[in-house]
C-alpha cells in the first residue's frame, strides 16, 4: 500500500491510497476538495488519470473536502462512499453512485479495507478512516475538535498516520480572524491545535508506527516548523519518520 496527498489544508484536501495485487490497481481518493481541473492537474503530478480512480471516500460535507466530488464521480463513473449525514449536507451528488458507510462497519474497495470511525467536528455525520491491506494500516485523522477515547482506540496499532495539525493556538488567538471564527476553530467541534495533536499521538498505541504525516495545516495560523516541533516531542525519530503535507505541493508517494 502507498499513499500521496494532492494537497492538505483549509483550501482543499485530497488523499490517494493505492494498492496493487496481481496486476490489478486500486486507487481510492479520500476527499476531493478542489475544482475539477485542479484535481486533474494534481493527479497528473502523481502520474494518475482521473479514470484510474477506483472510488472516492468522503469524510464530511465541508467544501475543502467535498469540492468537486459530484462532478468527478459523474464524469468518470466513480462510486462514492460517505455517511448518510454527509450525503444530506452535500450538494451536487444527483446521478452519483453513492454508497453509505457508518462508524465501525467495514467496507472494501479492491484490496483495501476501510474502517470508518466518528470524530467530534461541526458537520452532520463526520467520519474518518483507518485503511488496511493485510497487516499494514493507514490511519487518517483530520477535522476533529478534541481527543476522544474512540478515535484513540481506532488509530492504535497503525503503520502510518495522516494526522491533523491545524493551528498553533497562540498564532490563532493573535490572528486577524473574527472572534466567532477563532472560537469555532479552537472549540470542541473545530480543529486540532498542534499541542492537542501531540497529546493524541501520545495516547495512541504506536508499537507498529513507522510514519507520521502532519496534515491540514492552516496557512495563516501554523507553520510546518511548529507542527513538526510539536509532534517530534512525542515521537522517537530514530524509529518513526515525520513528514508534513502542504497545501500546494501535497505529499509525494509514500510506501508503507
Amino acid at each position: 500500500m502507498k499513499f500521496a496527498s494532492l494537497g492538505s489544508g483549509s483550501e482543499g484536501n485530497a488523499l490517494i491510497i493505492s494498492s496493487t495485487s496481481e496486476g490489478q490497481f486500486t486507487n481510492v481518493m479520500v476527499d476531493c476538495g478542489f475544482g475539477l481541473r485542479e484535481v486533474e492537474r494534481r493527479l497528473a503530478r502523481l502520474s494518475l488519470l482521473p479514470r484510474e480512480i477506483t472510488a472516492i471516500v468522503v469524510t464530511h460535507e465541508h467544501s475543502d473536502h467535498v469540492g468537486c466530488v459530484g462532478k468527478l464521480a459523474r464524469r468518470y463513473g466513480i462510486p462514492v462512499w460517505m455517511s448518510v449525514g454527509t450525503s444530506q449536507g452535500t450538494r451536487d451528488i444527483d446521478g452519483v453512485d453513492v454508497r453509505f458507510c457508518r462508524d465501525g462497519e467495514l467496507f472494501t474497495v479492491g484490496e483495501l479495507t476501510f474502517r470508518p470511525y466518528t470524530v467530534p467536528h461541526d458537520a452532520r455525520e463526520p467520519l474518518q478512516y483507518v485503511v488496511s491491506e493485510g497487516d499494514t494500516r493507514l490511519g487518517i485523522l483530520t477535522d476533529a475538535g478534541h481527543m476522544t477515547e474512540h478515535l484513540v482506540s481506532a488509530l492504535g496499532g497503525c503503520t502510518a498516520l495522516m494526522f491533523e495539525c491545524n493551528h498553533d493556538l497562540q498564532m490563532l488567538m493573535r490572528s486577524s480572524y473574527p472572534q466567532y471564527l477563532i472560537r469555532r476553530i479552537a472549540g470542541p467541534l473545530g480543529h486540532l491545535a498542534n499541542h492537542t495533536s501531540a497529546e493524541i499521538l501520545t495516547a495512541i498505541d504506536k508499537s507498529k508506527l513507522k510514519l507520521v504525516v502532519g496534515a491540514h495545516l492552516s496557512k495563516q495560523n501554523n507553520t510546518p516548523e511548529l507542527a513538526h516541533a510539536a509532534l517530534s516531542t512525542v515521537l522517537d525519530l530514530t524509529q518513526v519518520e515525520l513528514l508534513i503535507a502542504g497545501q500546494e505541493q501535497g505529499l509525494a508517494w509514500q510506501t508503507i
